[in-house]
């Protein structure tokens, strides 16, 4: 009987969210351990089977690192955001497109689901620029840095993304753009999902991370927001509460629900099964945000 009432408590959620997009940002714990590697690839493919339509992006910055150190290269970072120069450039590609993607879709195939690897080049995905950063010198004064090869979306292309859900594919994005002259950048994934989200005009953006979603305290798991109006989110942003990894996160939370995305939800990959959780549950596991 406990388990009918599961399902039961889960099909309001499936009947309401059928044929609907989630874009779901993957990212920490759930793609370093194995697994958590698994039961996600598991939690998307039964997004899938239930009639939800999911698409993937995905980052890997401690991977980069990695790979950045063995190749004898210091990573550098400026307010959270990796100065990529060419060579850099190079690493963050083979370890995003060639290694991690392939991973991610060889794990969804696993378990049933038809996965294409993509990254924001194919099919121009994300037309991107190089990105303008400003920061306060001791003088206080805002000056221009130069991250190299970072860039920020100025258009997202739909087409190919579109015709992959409608025909039963999982996209697994890497956050890789590309300009108008063919230069590649290297994009925030956080970013890049909620871009992708609002442009499909998603029923929800999911950020899986590795905090249980904004806190109060970021220390103390009890100060837990577990619903937030995007009102409320920008003044917690603006009163400086939302600090480092989780600045991205709520900002592209912000972006995503401005152009039209339901909802937002940041959630803690180091729990098992924390997507199904969060979607099939009232209660849910971590931060919702509404406009």
């Amino acid at each position: 009987m406990q388990k009918a009432k599961i399902l039961l408590e889960a099909l309001p959620f499936i009947q309401k969210f059928h044929d609907k997009v989630f874009v779901i940002k993957y990212g920490g714990h759930a793609m370093i351990d194995k697994t958590a590697k698994n039961l996600t690839a598991q939690d998307i493919v039964l997004l899938k089977y239930v009639g939800i339509k999911p698409i993937v992006v995905h980052g890997g910055g401690p991977e980069i690192n990695k790979a950045m150190e063995k190749m004898g290269k210091k990573p550098e970072f400026v307010h959270g955001l990796r100065v990529t120069d060419e060579e850099t450039l190079d690493i963050v590609e083979m370890v995003l497109v060639g290694k991690i993607n392939g991973d991610i879709v060889s794990k969804i195939s696993k378990y049933g689901g038809k996965a294409v690897g993509l990254s924001g080049k194919s099919g121009r995905i994300i037309l991107a620029k190089k990105k303008k950063k400003y920061i306060k010198n001791d003088k206080g004064e805002h000056v221009e840095v130069d991250l190299g090869k970072v860039g920020e979306t100025v258009e997202v292309n739909t087409e190919l993304l579109e015709i992959l859900i409608n025909n039963n594919y999982i996209p697994v994005i890497s956050p890789i753009g590309i300009d108008t002259k063919g230069e590649a950048y290297n994009l925030n994934a956080d970013t890049v999902a909620g871009d992708i989200a609002g442009a499909l005009k998603a029923e929800k953006l999911i950020l899986i991370t590795d905090v249980d979603g904004i806190m109060e305290n970021p220390k103390d798991p009890n100060t837990l927001y577990r619903r937030l109006t995007l009102d409320e989110l920008e003044n917690l942003n603006e009163k400086g509460v939302i600090k480092g990894g989780m600045i991205p996160k709520a900002e592209a939370a912000i972006n995503a629900l401005k152009k039209g995305v339901k909802s937002v939800h940041i959630i803690n990959g180091k729990k098992q099964h924390a997507l199904l959780l969060e979607i099939f549950t009232e209660e849910g596991i971590g931060t919702m945000i509404t406009k």
